[in-house]
């Protein structure tokens, strides 16, 4: 007789991986649509049924992805936060001078991407806040990734990041960007980006 295997066979293991890609693109759609859904109803008025109808998809792939509501809030949060800092990022290289010169650019990216997506930019700004403290942490390590990109470009090498007011500067840009946002994203980015900067430069300064 011969011996068992728990080898799985190339088209065994060829099905698996095509099952698993089929699943990761509905995750992505729900999320997509989560985004969408949340970005015009708002996070508490949208049901799991309108996020599915706005994926294309049954409820069944809903929660084959995610646990519950507050799951599907999560990961879009994080999908558009790291988009969005991806974004700033590549602005803060690609912008060359000097820290300052780096760090507006940064602003520029920041606020001209919540303009140009508003439904993320309420994901990001709005809806996140307040839904659960697991929730609430992961809108603070939000803080800390953007105070911290802020600080990399505006900071010498050698000056060491005070990490709470990375985060303090970080939410007060955030603050700035929702009463921009309530005011029908005026003025316009060039001016509220270098309004941001005056914030942002409270890093650069010299510790008493």
């Amino acid at each position: 007789m011969a011996p068992m295997t728990t080898e799985l066979t190339p088209a065994r293991r060829y099905r698996g991986a095509e099952a698993e890609e089929r699943r990761a693109q509905r995750r992505a759609q729900l999320i997509a649509a989560a985004v969408q859904v949340y970005g015009e109803r708002g996070y508490q008025n949208a049901t799991v049924k309108a996020v599915c109808d706005a994926a294309g998809l049954t409820e069944r792939y809903f929660y084959e992805s995610f646990a519950n509501s507050e799951a599907l809030l999560l990961a879009s949060f994080q999908t558009v936060t790291h988009r969005l800092l991806h974004t700033l990022a590549l602005a803060g290289e690609g912008a060359g001078g000097d820290g300052q010169q780096r760090a507006l650019a940064m602003l520029r990216a920041y606020f001209g991407a919540l303009q140009r997506e508003p439904r993320s930019a309420r994901v990001f700004l709005v809806e996140i806040r307040g839904v659960s403290k697991h929730v609430d942490g992961a809108l603070a390590d939000s803080l800390d990734e953007f105070g911290g990109l802020l600080a990399q470009a505006l900071l010498p090498s050698a000056r060491q990041l005070d990490p709470l007011l990375a985060a303090g500067v970080a939410g007060g840009v955030v603050h700035i960007a929702v009463r921009w946002i309530r005011h029908g994203y005026t003025p316009g980015v060039e001016v509220v980006a270098r309004t941001a900067l005056q914030l942002a430069l409270v890093l650069a300064r010299e510790p008493d």
